[in-house]
């Protein structure tokens, strides 16, 4: 197959992914609605996770063909994969997308309702690096990301239900819509399973074409592909000056990228999920980091700082061009 016809193909798998991720979105809230379903229960659990749903895709279906490979070699370049894009989402999401939106909007936030998430966040990423040290991700890691999922969802819940004002009736059933969008759920969750195992299947030949690891094409063109719905959603909210569903939006999509990705691909694997040197050695230590500046000033100062856009944008780059220099030695 031409070089050519992988990079038509790759490009397909991340429109796939963002249009079936719109339509999932959209028709499992309305589906969710018309059944009866609080709309704060819709938007704090199912809207969360679907928006974080190629992520998931992508990692585990490459975990899955990595536990179908006999060949060692193959199977590490799957799980590299897994990892790589779990990892570089959340440091795609905080480096690159949400620098873009404190350097063009003013983010104030509540302490009270982001001391949990932003607590958690790092939580997560420092459990990650720390359960990964071993050269895969322990059981105990696992059970510890899994509990702080837990504890997220909760969370959410607590706070969208504090939020809530008015009656919460349901949409007006109407059996045209109701079957439309039945049609489109299945559409989006075919969309976004084929456009995963794309950019699984066609990332490989891209990475030995362009001689580089299958890592580095994980937490690069892979990663901040499946991150595309955020980056959508934040340059929306800068149009429509709405920062705060910039910022929430990106931190629970973090948390949930590390939280409940990785322990599905180790599961997945079959306890084959191993993390390679680059994972140990750049990829995790960069988005510790960069989660850190991100999260302890304004933690502290209850408000996102140009400069912490600046020094984001400035370790997340720094980050790639040390990754991409230690790949083409």
């Amino acid at each position: 197959m031409s070089i050519w016809l992988h990079f038509f193909l790759f490009a397909v798998g991340i429109v796939l992914i963002v249009k079936g991720g719109d339509f999932f979105v959209d028709s499992a809230s309305y589906i969710a609605e018309i059944s009866g379903i609080p709309k704060f229960i819709v938007g704090a659990t199912i809207v969360s996770l679907a928006t974080t749903m190629p992520e998931m895709l992508v990692s585990v279906m490459a975990s899955f063909q990595g536990a179908s490979l006999a060949d060692p070699a193959e199977a590490a370049g799957k799980f590299s994969m897994a990892v790589g894009n779990a990892v570089g989402s959340v440091t795609a999401n905080t480096g690159l997308i949400l620098s873009i939106g404190i350097l063009f909007m003013s983010i104030t936030l509540s302490r009270k309702k982001f001391l949990v998430k932003g607590l958690l966040l790092i939580a997560a990423v420092t459990t990650v690096w720390l359960g990964c040290l071993s050269g895969k991700l322990s059981i105990v890691a696992s059970v510890i990301l899994l509990t702080i999922f837990a504890i997220f969802v909760f969370e959410n819940i607590k706070s969208a239900k504090s939020d809530l004002s008015g009656s919460d009736e349901r949409p007006k059933f109407v059996k045209k819509e109701f079957i439309i969008k039945i049609i489109l759920f299945v559409i989006g969750a075919a969309m976004l399973v084929v456009g995963s195992d794309l950019l699984v299947d066609h990332g490989t030949p891209i990475a030995q074409f362009l001689k580089v690891p299958d890592g580095i094409i994980a937490v690069t063109m892979i990663a901040i592909g499946t991150s595309l719905p955020e980056l959508v959603t934040t340059i929306t909210a800068i149009v429509k000056k709405q920062s705060g569903l910039s910022a929430g939006n990106i931190i629970g999509a973090n948390i949930i990228d590390m939280t409940l990705i990785l322990p599905l691909s180790s599961l997945v694997s079959g306890g084959r999920l191993t993390i390679d040197s680059q994972g140990l050695t750049y990829d995790m230590p960069a988005c510790l980091i960069i989660t850190l500046l991100a999260m302890v000033p304004t933690l502290i100062t209850e408000k996102f700082r140009k400069w912490q856009g600046v020094a984001m944008l400035a370790a997340y780059a720094g980050y790639l061009v040390i990754i991409i220099g230690a790949g083409a030695v």
